[in-house]
């Protein structure tokens, strides 16, 4: 999918650029970036042993996404570095073509600066100029700045599947979903 990309401000005033991964140049970054996030916080879906790409793995899947007629993914750069990426899943089937799928994660020292905000609001105008009708999310129970920034973008909490996540020190959560209509 076609995406310019964007520039703006953060809270905090310094520049931040959304734009499409460069497969290359992102490869290494971004699979550092995920085993590293999903060491910040429990509500990642993943530990990070479990993320183990390669360069040349991660570099493989982000020429498959971005050759892709069904998905988006963008990073957000600041100071040149990965602060976060995004992910919109269009989904495929005639009875289904009218939903996508989201997904956000940040490196924790970026939170709280507008990142997600703006992400949101990117996947949300491409999703609308694609004709999607619903976007949906999942995120785990207890991550309630997450729920307060899809809240804010309009999402709304629609169920939940019990004891869908186990902590490796047994704890259980709900995996929770919500829809945003556009």
């Amino acid at each position: 999918m076609l995406y310019a990309s964007k520039q703006f401000t953060l809270k905090d005033g310094r520049t931040a650029v959304i734009r499409v991964p460069d497969p290359a140049k992102d490869a290494a970054p971004l699979a550092q970036y995920l085993k590293d996030v999903a060491g910040e916080s429990p509500f990642v879906l993943a530990y990070p042993e479990e993320r183990n790409f390669t360069p040349e793995k991660e570099e493989a899947f982000l020429r498959a996404v971005l050759d892709s007629p069904n998905d988006l993914m963008l990073v957000c750069e600041v100071d040149g570095r990965i602060a976060g990426n995004c992910h919109l899943t269009f989904l495929s089937h005639i009875k289904t073509r009218h939903r996508g799928d989201v997904a956000i994660a940040l490196y924790k020292e970026f939170w709280g600066l507008g990142i997600g905000t703006a992400m949101f609001e990117q996947m949300i105008a491409a999703a609308k100029e694609r004709g999607i009708m619903q976007l949906e999310l999942e995120y785990v129970d207890g991550n309630d700045r997450g729920k307060a920034l899809y809240e804010k973008m309009g999402f709304r909490y629609t169920g939940a599947r019990p004891n869908a996540i186990r902590q490796q020190d047994g704890t259980m959560h709900d995996l929770c979903m919500m829809v945003k209509e556009l």
